[in-house]
């Protein structure tokens, strides 16, 4: 087992880079925090290290290459995923004052189960995240590395993706930390909005353009 932490360790640091990054994870996480309670953020946290999961299996099960090698299933994927950063984006853009307080009222507050969703299907549906997992397994990760240990690998980025923002859930929900956004959370809701809808762009117009998946380097998983 030994033989496998210099990959390890370089598989936690590219993860680590990449997670870390601002992109549609952080904005639907930053947006849970200061709008939801610190429940329903920590369960988003723990619907978007259940999104790096799905990446992980088809990586595993070699789906994720077949995807990086069609355009045309490539391009579907980017489509759904443009569509679903829309929808959360237009939720965004419509924020009101009322929206964002440290008091929320329990009317506005998710269910467990729509907070775990939001995480999930945030992550699960980001293309940029396919191709991620898709070039870490196919470059960083030898071939010769037994499934498991890679499926331990998987494991890992899962957990310490849902760490990360669980973090992320705790420092925006500290009372102090959402009284200072309180004045002007829903502009800050706004602009999470704006980026979201940027992406989205971004995700569509790269469709449009063509641009082939194959030949892509290893890129920021989150942005």
């Amino acid at each position: 087992m030994q033989n496998y932490w210099p990959e390890f360790l370089t598989v936690a640091l590219v993860h680590l880079l990449a997670v870390a990054s601002p992109g549609p994870d952080f904005a639907v996480m930053l947006r849970q925090a200061l709008s939801q309670t610190r429940g329903k953020a920590l369960l988003t946290a723990l619907g978007v290290g259940l999104g790096i999961l799905v990446h992980v299996g088809y990586s595993l099960l070699g789906i994720g290459f077949i995807i990086q090698q069609s355009i045309w299933l490539f391009s579907v994927l980017k489509i759904i995923g443009a569509l679903y950063l829309t929808w959360i984006a237009i939720q965004c853009l419509r924020s009101r004052a009322s929206d964002i307080d440290v008091k929320t009222t329990p009317g506005d507050l998710q269910s467990s189960w729509a907070a775990l969703r939001l995480g999930f299907l945030t992550n699960a549906l980001n293309p940029k995240a396919t191709l991620f997992f898709v070039s870490l397994f196919s470059v960083v990760i030898s071939p010769g590395t037994p499934v498991m240990v890679q499926a331990g690998y998987g494991l890992y980025m899962a957990a310490a993706t849902a760490l990360w923002f669980a973090m992320v859930a705790v420092f925006f929900t500290l009372p102090g930390v959402r009284r200072a956004f309180n004045r002007f959370g829903h502009w800050l809701d706004r602009v999470m909005g704006g980026v979201l809808i940027l992406l989205a762009g971004q995700l569509l117009f790269s469709t449009v353009s063509g641009s082939e998946p194959q030949s892509a380097p290893i890129p920021d998983m989150d942005r």
